[in-house]
């Protein structure tokens, strides 16, 4: 049965745990399968722009292991890190979550909000809106200034979490909030109950594009027209 492999660019195992139990009201039993992958070579949360250009090769490397076997990929990391370059690489589907998340967004309501971990991943994550060309759609992005590995704490991560997304909904105009981390994943139900606006979970929603991309049967990819 043809594979979505979900690749957490991060080594932080328990991440993994977290968006492979996320995943679950996506899987069937007529496929395709998903199955969830840690990046040993990568740092313990990707946090900076040198973690995740430092995670490329590896995942380029694991992902060509894996070509054969694949129907498509996701990049589990709201940076959506070697997402180009394994485009180029892959003749299969490939998703990032952060573009993933976004576009899933757009198609909800008319201004999104972003809860970031770390002020430092704001700048990183509005280029890519930039590139994106959707920034005249973005209300605004906040920082938990919680780290990957700690938002294992649930108290302190939904408190801020909570927080934030109040202050995007009620002061910057945000009509659907989308969840800045692929470590977030399990506070998204929560989250959206305490908001009452829609929340997007990007790893959900880059498997989701996935699924019907490859339950459609249509081209792997596509660059300027050609195959």
């Amino acid at each position: 049965m043809p594979t979505i492999y979900v690749i957490n660019p991060n080594s932080t195992k328990a991440v993994t745990a977290a968006i492979d139990e996320a995943l679950e009201p996506l899987r069937s039993n007529d496929g395709p399968e998903i199955e969830c992958l840690t990046l040993a070579e990568g740092p313990p949360g990707i946090e900076s722009q040198r973690d995740v250009d430092s995670v490329i090769e590896p995942l380029l490397k694991r992902t060509a292991a894996l070509e054969n076997h694949a129907a498509a990929f996701v990049i589990a990391c709201f940076s959506d890190p070697g997402l180009h370059s394994l485009r180029e690489q892959s003749a299969r589907g490939v998703f990032g979550i952060a573009e993933c998340g976004v576009l899933t967004a757009l198609s909800i309501a008319q201004r999104f909000g972003v809860i970031a971990i770390l002020p430092a991943s704001i700048p990183r994550h509005l280029r890519y809106f930039g590139a994106m060309g959707i920034t005249a759609r973005l209300a605004g992005e906040l920082a938990i200034n919680v780290g990957v590995v700690d938002l294992a704490n649930e108290d302190l991560t939904l408190c801020r979490m909570t927080d934030c997304g109040r202050t995007l909904r009620d002061v910057h105009g945000a009509d659907v909030i989308v969840m800045g981390c692929a470590g977030m994943t399990k506070y998204r139900p929560i989250l959206e109950a305490a908001l009452n606006i829609p929340v997007v979970e990007p790893t959900q929603a880059a498997v989701t594009m996935a699924i019907g991309r490859v339950r459609l049967g249509g081209a792997a990819k596509t660059f300027g027209g050609v195959p």
